[in-house]
């Protein structure tokens, strides 16, 4: 079995929401296996393969920031705007949303591809691309901690990058969605398409949590 691949990611800010708190956005104290999918996925994407997060390293002590921000309550549209008849005035739609987030985070993501059916190579060969990947500072979009306001940066880790000593409890955490196939009308839907775009299925997605812990520094992820 191959080894872990590994990348270590950091910001000035980042903010991974509980879901329990609803409107507020209130951080967990330490990155979520999501948000790690996402800046892997940032750097390093095909439609042959998904990121398995196997275990989450924190680096610098916790620490926290609080702000209040306008946010809009309304999503815009494209579609929307070209209407004649539309018109949205921002001054109506805001809300005050207070966000209790980190700062100054880094850690270590560690990770395995697992490959799809429909893969025409090698898991060597994505493990060899995202290498690369991450040795270059290559990606496809910028990654983030949790918001698109809070960019990350990435590279390969430091001998001396080691987890800090502290134990938590960290309640239940997402992690990951199970999407199974369905005729019926669910609450959240999912579409699949095949290697030209097309739509071939429509189902269900469930989210799956499971219960954190930080022990000495580390989260480790259920397979």
């Amino acid at each position: 079995m191959n080894p872990p691949l590994v990348v270590k990611v950091w910001a000035d800010y980042a903010c991974f929401t509980r879901p329990e708190f609803g409107a507020e956005r209130v951080s967990y104290p330490v990155m979520t296996p999501s948000a790690a999918r996402g800046v892997l996925e940032a750097i390093f994407w095909k439609p042959e393969f998904t990121w398995k997060i196997r275990e989450i390293q924190v680096l610098r002590p916790i620490r926290h920031f609080s702000i209040v921000r306008n946010e809009m309550n309304s999503w815009q549209s494209p579609s929307s705007a070209k209407s004649e008849d539309y018109r949205y005035f921002a001054d109506d739609d805001r809300a005050q949303r207070h966000t209790l987030g980190l700062r100054d985070v880094a850690y270590i993501i560690k990770a395995d591809i697992e490959l799809k059916a429909h893969a025409n190579a090698n898991e060597a060969k994505y493990r060899d691309q995202f290498r690369r990947r991450v040795k270059r500072g290559q990606c496809h979009h910028q990654p983030y901690l949790g918001t698109r306001e809070f960019s990350a940066f990435f590279g390969e880790p430091n001998p001396e990058d080691q987890p800090i000593a502290h134990q938590d409890e960290l309640g239940l955490m997402l992690l990951d969605m199970e999407f199974t196939a369905t005729n019926e009308s669910p609450t959240l839907t999912y579409f699949t398409h095949d290697d030209k775009g097309a739509q071939v299925t429509k189902g269900r997605a469930q989210p799956r949590f499971f219960r954190a812990q930080l022990e000495n520094g580390v989260l480790r992820v259920p397979g």
